[in-house]
């Protein structure tokens, strides 16, 4: 054992993150900004350095920030995960925040922009040039979460009546203004409206005097300034899209969202329907004990109060209860098995509905599917849980009946409301993944206990 602890001891030891980290650490402890920076600037890649600065604690980061401020390099910054990136911009002076949203594009300068609170985020917009101005400050008449949020302003657009040399010149004429990445020309009529577009790839396999308007691919995409970001996610999904154009209520083009913007959208949005189904509100390990114990405690009280009514369910079967005590040690298998097969469904059930494949008439197979499924290890495990207990209670027989009926209708009703239960909440404008656990579990405890004591009472009484 202690040959096998001082071994994880010497790799720890030789690790370079963890080296990397007390290196960062000390040159921060000793007030030493230059090293600090010397440090970051040795990674390759401002993906590695924000990891980097991930293994800090919050006050170690907001210490390193306030060491080196405006000497941060921007795209460290917007490396960060959400809740480091906050941490960040609220240890960051004014000025740096200036240079910052200065040498990013407009989508990761809204980004920052919006982890500041109002008056500092309009303080900070007053002190940027009037162009940045211009171009910054409509994206926050825009609703949180849209589309609109989402876009950068910097995009390529052109007439169909160019030719692709045309276009190549016009380009390299205005690099400056150019996305730092982009993967098609967008064509626009007369009046900004978006036709279609042409792949770069296509531009490079054609003659440069062929016109625009003969390589243009009809838009596959419908993404408007107040479409909410999952279901452009669904968009980028469905069709498998490297970029699109985002349009305004007339249909003209006003920025594009690229694929790197939508895999941390995605990202978000699987996270968080995980988060909700485990009644977890965070995942960030940075947290502290407070922040933790605000995220997760008031689903526990919920828990703690649907458990006594299925308490409550359980004392009106005291009399069959102290009269057969092994009711009392089979009890927990039927509500566990029903638990699990509910989970199962519910699990299927909400990644479908975010996936937008529960419309129609697919519902309906679904609903029917689960219930077939239900029919099935209700059966199955009826049958099983029933021969079992027959062994262990061969000189009350009946008990293996009822705990074989019992199962059966808890699976059945547990597949059934692990489907119908998130459709139901869905239809109603509630998000399934917040409140289909809680709920499911009880009715499931519920209907376990009261089809398992309820024959038990018949049986016995």
């Amino acid at each position: 054992m202690t040959e096998v602890v001082e071994d994880i001891e010497n790799k720890l030891e030789t690790d370079p993150i963890l080296t990397q980290v007390e290196s960062l650490q000390k040159a921060v402890t000793e007030g030493n900004p230059n090293e600090v920076i010397q440090i970051l600037s040795d990674l390759d890649q401002p993906e590695d350095a924000a990891d980097l600065l991930e293994q800090l604690s919050k006050s170690e980061l907001i210490n390193t920030i306030n060491l080196i401020d405006d000497k941060l390099d921007p795209s460290i910054l917007i490396e960060l995960r959400d809740e480091y990136r906050e941490t960040a911009n609220e240890a960051l002076s004014d000025e740096a925040i200036v240079r910052i949203i200065k040498d990013l594009q407009s989508d990761d300068a809204t980004t920052v922009l919006e982890d500041l609170h109002e008056e500092r985020r309009v303080k900070i917009l007053v002190n940027l040039p009037q162009k940045r101005q211009k171009l910054l400050k409509p994206k926050f008449s825009y609703k949180e979460n849209s589309a609109g949020r989402l876009m950068q302003q910097e995009f390529v657009a052109e007439r169909g009546n160019r030719t692709i040399g045309e276009a190549i010149e016009r380009a390299r004429k205005r690099t400056k203004k150019l996305p730092k990445q982009f993967y098609e020309i967008y064509i626009i009529d007369s009046r900004k409206r978006v036709e279609g577009y042409v792949l770069l790839s296509d531009m490079m396999k054609n003659d440069r005097s062929k016109l625009l308007s003969e390589v243009v691919t009809p838009l596959k995409s419908n993404i408007t300034v107040n479409l909410d970001h999952e279901e452009v996610a669904h968009q980028f999904q469905k069709y498998s899209l490297a970029s699109a154009p985002v349009k305004d209520e007339k249909g003209r083009i006003v920025g594009m969202i690229t694929v790197d913007d939508m895999v941390n959208v995605i990202q978000d949005i699987n996270t968080e329907d995980i988060l909700h189904l485990a009644n977890v509100a965070s995942a960030d390990t940075s947290n502290t004990v407070l922040e933790s114990l605000r995220a997760r405690t008031p689903w526990l009280a919920v828990n703690l109060l649907t458990a006594f009514s299925v308490t409550f369910i359980i004392s009106f079967f005291e009399q069959v209860l102290d009269q057969v005590v092994a009711l009392a040690i089979l009890m927990p298998v039927v509500s566990a098995l029903g638990g699990n097969a509910g989970s199962q469904g519910l699990a299927v059930t909400v990644r479908a509905i975010a996936e937008r494949e529960l419309t129609g008439k697919s519902a309906r197979r679904a609903v029917r599917h689960e219930i077939l499924t239900g029919f099935a290890n209700g059966l199955l495990f009826g049958c099983g849980v029933g021969l079992i207990t027959l062994m262990f209670f061969q000189d009350r027989p009946q008990l293996a009946m009822i705990i074989a009926m019992a199962m059966f209708c808890t699976i059945v009703w547990a597949a059934m409301s692990g489907v119908l239960l998130p459709l139901t909440l869905k239809k109603f404008g509630a998000d399934p993944a917040v409140a289909s656990s809680v709920f499911l579990l009880t009715l499931t405890d519920i209907v376990a206990f009261l089809s398992f004591l309820g024959i038990a009472s018949l049986v016995f009484l």
